[in-house]
Formats: C-alpha cells, structure tokens, sequence
C-alpha cells in the first residue's frame, strides 16, 4: 500500500470533527418546553410507563434501533492484538457502515479486558441499554465462549461478525459457484487452510448446508488438523480428518473447493492446477491472498475465484451481510441470530446475486453490465436491494424459527419502510409502480437495438409493471441479449423491415393516410413511415395492437413528438400538448411544466398546461397547488412579456377553475415559500401551503431549471411526461438512464390502465 493511503487515512480520521461518527438528536430541541419534554420535569413519564411495563423500552427509546460494537482488540484486522484504544478506528468504521448501509444507530464500547469471564460479566452488565450486540475483533477460541455463553445470557441478538458475516457471505458464493459448475454440495471435498474464529463458522455452516464433514479438510499454521495431532483445542477438533495427509499441498490435491483464511501467497499454482476439474477457489487473505487473483485465473481458466479484495471480481464482503441481518433481527425483536436466520441470509445474498442487476449498481463500479456468472457470484456491496432483500428474510427466519418478538404482517409496507430508511426509494415512485402492477399494459419499445432499453425491458417484465414490445432487429437485439446474458425469450419482437406482410404495413398506412390526406400527406408518404419506429410505434398503439408508446432514447425530442401528434393526436379538450417532469425533492415530489414543449406559450395555453398537469397530479392522490412563475410578483411589472402572459393565464383559470389552488404571477421564493408569500401577500389562493405544482412562463426557463436541479442533487427528475395526448405516448430524453426508462414505463402503463378506465365508462 502506498505512503499517501497512510496519509490520506490519518488526515481522514482527523479533519474536522476527529473521528467517524457522531451523536445527533432526533426530537425538537430548540425551544425550553422541548428541553422541559425531553429531560426533567417531561421525561419522568416515560421512565413510569416502562417501569410498569419494560416492553414499552422499544416504543420510548433508542433501544430497538442500538447495537454495540464491544471489542478488546486482541484480533483487530491483521493488525493482532493491539488493544482497544488501538481498536478504535475500527469499531467507529463498523458503526459507520451500520448506519449507511442499514440505518442501524451504534455506541462503539472498547473493553480493556481480556478475561473472557470478565468480559462477558460487562457485556452482561451494559446490555439493558441495547438492542443488539455485535462482537468485533476478539481472538479465538476466547471469542466462541464469549459469543456462546452471551447468546445464552442475554434476550437480545449477539452476533460475532469476523465469524458468522465471513461464513454466510462465502457460503452464498459457494452455493453460487456450485450451480455454475454443476457439482452437489454434499460430493465436495473441501480445503480450509486457516483454523481460526471465521474459519471454524464457515466449516459449521457449510455443514449446515449440506456439506459432508468427512469431506472437510482444515489446516492451521502448522499443518492439517488430522488425528495425529495432540496439541489442539476443543474449536479445532471438532474437524480432525483421519486422511492420512498433512500438508497443504497433500490436502489441495484432487480438491474441489478451497478457502483461505489465512495468510498471503501460501498456495502455489502447482496446488491450483493438482485440483479437482471447474475448482472454486476462495483466497480470502487480505491485503494479499493466499494465491494472486491472476495466477489463480492464469493458471486454471475453469476456476471460479473470490478474494476478500474489491479490485478483483467475487469480493467476499462482511457489509453484505452484517448490517442488513441486525436490521431484520431487530425488526422483529427477536432474541438471538440462529443458525436459520444466518442460512436464510446466505439464501438471500446468492438468489440476489442471479437477479437483474440495476444500471446504478453497474455506475457505481463502472461497468456496463453485471450478470451472474464466474465473475459474479455475490451481490456487489453497494447494490441498494440488499437492505430489502436480505433483511425481510432474515425477519421472515426469526419468526419462524420462532424467536421474533415482534412480527410483520404486512411485507410490502415492511419493504416499503426499509427502502424509505436511506432514501433508496420515493413514495410517489413505489405508489406509480405498484398501480402499475395491478394491471400491467402492453408498452412498445423503440429503440430496443439498445441495452439500456432492453435492461428496462428486463426489469419490468421482472417487476410486473408492463409487457414489453420491442421494436428493432432481431438479429442485432438477440446478439445484445446474448452478450450481455439477459433473458426475454417470452417479449415479442417485432422487425419492421423483416416481420411485417405488405398487407400489414398496407392496412396502418391507410390508417396513417386517412389522417393526413388532408394535410398534405400521399398514401405512398404513408406507406414509408410505415418503416420508422416511431410511427409503426404509435399506429400499433391507434389500432388496439398495444396500450402505450415509449421513444426518444435515441432521437431528438421534436423528431419522436412528430408522429404521435400526427398519428395518436391531442385531446379535444386542449388542443395541444405539454411537458412535465416531477422532481423527487426533500420536501417531497415537486411538479414542473412546460419544460420540454412550448416555447413561448399564449396566456391561454399556459391556463390549458395548468389544467393538464393539475390532471396529472391528482392521478397520484396528490392535491395541486400551483403557482404561476414569472420574475415579478401579481403585477409589478408593467410591460410585455412573460410576467403578462403569466398574470393573463391566472385570470383565466380564476375565472374559468375557480376551485383550482392556482395563483401569479410570482417569483420562484415567493412560491416555494408559503411563509414568506403570506407575510407579503395575504391576498394569494396558495395562502400559507408551498406551492408543490410551478408552471414555467415559457420552455427556455422550465428546461433549465429542471436540468439545474437535477445536475446539483437538488432533486432526482422523473419524466419528462407528456400531456395532453388522447392515448399513452412518453418520450424519453436522450440517452435516459435504466431507471428513468423504467420510471416512464410506469407512468405509461397507469396512462393507458386510466384511458381504459374512462373508455369503459
């Protein structure tokens, strides 16, 4: 490692607040009858009702959402016994990692004793503030009657994660690479060339598994673990092999699986390559493996190799695991981690590991795809679905396996609660999505010779949102799909230069023509269209063939709009056609049009757009309060422009919408700002609320001030919607990401699940 990594990590630590983590309050505090609630005389209360009932510790306090992180430090990292005030750094980056991976709050409890009677008597002692205890960094075989005799004592979860979080995340890789490479687990033969705390949980759980004990070989520093041997304790018994063998490289011979837990470059590639055909090789050494990633690889092209690194594939990562199990556990209260808890853990983390991967996962290693395969076989660590997938089935274990004090009734409101703990997920989004759901509508894709279309396409067919239709070639989207390993063998492709009869294209060419015969448009110009996406798209969408049209990935905006007015057209109501984003705010979802259609927009066509997105915003149960924009406030300005054509467009829908919450001109504070607004103009319809709707005086302002907030992190952007077509059509801005795909796939589908709905009417 490279002096300025030393550097860098010492000024890390120190700048600023020293340390990682700190103590915030999470109830108002700013003014003496908030002080008087939270401490003396109010806090009395609190204190009497748990002493009647303890139980009532979860609903008043901390408790159910504390963990400990205790160490002594006798085994810190490969640091060795350094002790705990050494330690600390450690435990303070644990808590961290509890925190931002899980929302899981720690008090990190360095312990300057190495008794393990001792030891446990202060754990014992301090447990009533807690609901959790992780045990970090003790030595074996100490840390296995601590941990043991702990789990017995006390009704909360204890968990030792150098043992247990190394076992289930290098069993979830081994369950994985075992369906790769098509052996059974109970015919493995097995090397473990380490014997110490991680290396003795992972041998046990594999048992659990199914792996058979006498297949297992374990080594420690002076060799394997075979009855010959007199000098060994009670841990590593359990796993004397009666083989006659006693090296390293006597016990890789013929081996199907090995793990490293040990120290670096110990295997030689004559130990790799003496191994049973398809080998998994586990070198979990760190910072350097028992065997290089790249001679390992080198050495056998059939390995399937993990490391404890994360600059090579298959990172054996204890965050996998750790943070989401206590969150499932202390969910549910329950009163230990058991061993149906831990396998319910290792299930998830290796189904998660052969699901779609989202295209944010991907960024944030920079990749363009990750599939499950030899160079995938556990979920990366900054994938979001960990929290909800591996803690629901850790919660769903401890009830029943019986040990839940507290269990979940309703799973999607549970799942719905985890995404909301670290902003992974937007309540407008999941309510879009799951209406969605209910009725997914058939959605034609243009532009599908495109992995990001066809990565969407996988994920909403997955998800249940919508029944893809791609548009495109089939040879170049099935050479896509096959590179990228991506399964949609049951989405219908259509090429519209190799797929369709003549009387087909034909019979939507006359449809096409019979619209504009009268506005310039020849059936042989009709019959042409009838090879662009675009219009083929939509004329499948007119004629009843599918529910909703999405586009524009790849062309320009206007170019995509072009044929849905011709083909689909506007709603008579209107006349014309709006564009709206929702931004995903702190403060909630924020509405804003036009951004992406009308340029300089006539009062009345600013008073229509107002009515389409109130329309719009009602879809998802959400009340509009709409504030008109412009750079004056209700009149101040007395020329042309837009602050004219703003307060014009509010008389109108004063008049013609009086119920409607709608008010402006204003500037931007003043309509974000109900306070401010109120104090200076009393008058407004919006009185003291937040305007959560802002219709833009024309496209140049809307545009920016969306793409503004969404480069600074403001704000996330879904959209751009478009309003006022008499069926489903959306188009997507250039080069959309996979989830802004998804996101518009959505709003499609609930776009035709309503136009079906009034048709039915």
């Amino acid at each position: 490692m490279k002096n300025s990594v030393y550097e860098d990590a010492l000024w890390y630590h120190q700048k600023g607040r020293p340390g990682k983590i700190e103590v915030i309050p999470t109830k108002p505090h700013d003014t003496q009858y908030d002080l008087s609630l939270a401490y003396t005389p109010g806090v009395a209360q609190p204190c009497r009702e748990i002493q009647q009932n303890p139980d009532d510790v979860y609903k008043y306090t901390s408790k159910g959402n504390l963990v400990a992180v205790i160490s002594n430090g006798t085994a810190v990292l490969g640091l060795g016994d350094i002790g705990p005030l050494a330690g600390k750094p450690v435990m303070e980056g644990k808590g961290m990692l509890f925190k931002i991976f899980a929302d899981v709050d720690v008090f990190d409890i360095e312990v300057a004793e190495k008794d393990p009677a001792k030891l446990i008597e202060v754990v014992k002692a301090i447990a009533p503030t807690f609901g959790g205890i992780n045990l970090e960094d003790i030595k074996a075989p100490e840390c296995f009657e601590i941990e043991e005799k702990l789990k017995e004592a006390l009704d909360i979860p204890v968990f030792h994660d150098d043992q247990h979080g190394t076992a289930i995340i290098s069993a979830a890789g081994l369950l994985n690479a075992l369906e790769l490479n098509g052996k059974k687990i109970d015919e493995i033969q097995v090397v473990i060339n380490g014997a110490g705390a991680a290396a003795i949980s992972c041998a046990k759980l594999y048992l659990s598994l199914g792996v058979n004990k006498e297949n297992v070989v374990m080594l420690d520093s002076k060799g394997v673990l075979n009855n010959a041997r007199t000098d060994l304790n009670a841990s590593k018994q359990q796993f004397v092999t009666f083989k006659a063998i006693s090296t390293l490289k006597e016990a890789m011979a013929g081996a199907d699986v090995f793990l490293g837990l040990s120290v670096g470059n110990v295997v030689s590639v004559e130990m790799i390559q003496s191994m049973a055909k398809d080998p998994i090789v586990f070198a979990m050494a760190n910072p350097t493996p028992e065997i290089s990633y790249e001679e390992a690889t080198t050495a056998r092209k059939d390995v399937i190799m993990a490391t404890g690194r994360s600059d090579y594939p298959n990172q054996i990562n204890n965050v996998l695991g750790f943070p989401f199990i206590f969150r499932g556990a202390l969910d549910v209260r329950a009163r230990t981690i058991n061993e149906e808890m831990k396998i319910a853990a290792v299930k998830a983390l290796a189904d998660l590991a052969k699901k779609y991967v989202p295209e944010l996962v991907t960024k944030a290693y920079n990749m363009e795809n990750i599939v499950f395969g030899r160079d995938y076989i556990i979920p990366k660590p900054l994938d979001p679905r960990l929290i909800t997938t591996v803690s629901p089935a850790v919660a769903r274990a401890a009830m029943d396996s019986g040990v839940a004090g507290k269990p979940i009734s309703d799973w999607e409101e549970y799942e719905r609660e985890l995404g909301t703990r670290l902003g992974l997920e937007n309540k407008l989004i999941m309510t879009i999505c799951n209406k969605a759901k209910k009725n997914p509508k058939r959605v034609v894709f243009a532009d599908a010779n495109n992995l990001k279309m066809l990565k969407a396409a996988r994920f909403v067919v997955d998800q249940g949102i919508a029944k893809p239709i791609l548009l495109g070639s089939r040879k170049a989207i099935e050479k896509i799909l096959a590179e990228n390993k991506l399964e949609l063998s049951d989405v219908p492709i259509i090429d519209i230069f190799r797929d369709i009869s003549d009387n087909r294209r034909h019979e939507l060419a006359q449809v096409l023509f019979e619209k504009r015969k009268r506005k310039g448009m020849s059936f042989e110009e009709a019959l042409e269209r009838m090879y662009n996406h675009d219009y083929f798209g939509c004329l499948m969408v007119e004629t009843g063939e599918a529910d909703a049209f999405i586009s524009g990935f790849s062309r320009k905006y206007a170019d995509t709009i072009r044929p849905a007015l011709q083909v689909i057209g506007t709603k008579e109501d209107f006349h014309h056609i709006a564009g709206m984003y929702i931004l995903l705010t702190q403060k909630g979802p924020l509405f804003l049009a036009d951004t992406t259609v009308n340029s300089d927009p006539a009062p009345q066509v600013i008073a229509d757009t107002t009515v389409l997105v109130a329309n719009e915003v009602r879809r998802f149960k959400i009340e509009p309060r709409i504030a008109i924009l412009s750079y004056s406030n209700f009149g101040a300005f007395k020329g042309k422009g837009s602050p004219v054509r703003a307060s014009e467009a509010v008389k109108i829908l004063h008049q013609n919408y009086p119920d409607l919450m709608v008010d402006g001109e204003m500037q931007a504070n003043y309509a974000l700002n109900g306070t401010l607004r109120n104090r200076k103009f009393p008058f407004t319809k919006l009185g003291e609320q937040d305007a959560n709707v802002l219709i833009c005086p024309n496209l140049s302002s809307g545009n920016i001030l969306y793409k503004v907030l969404q480069e600074l992190g403001t704000a996330k952007a879904i959209g751009p919607i478009l309003l006022g077509m008499k069926k489903s059509v959306h188009v997507l801005q250039m080069e959309s990401s996979v989830r802004e795909i998804v996101n518009l796939v959505a709003i499609a589908v609930v776009d035709a699940q309503e136009a079906e709905e009034k048709t039915t009417d």
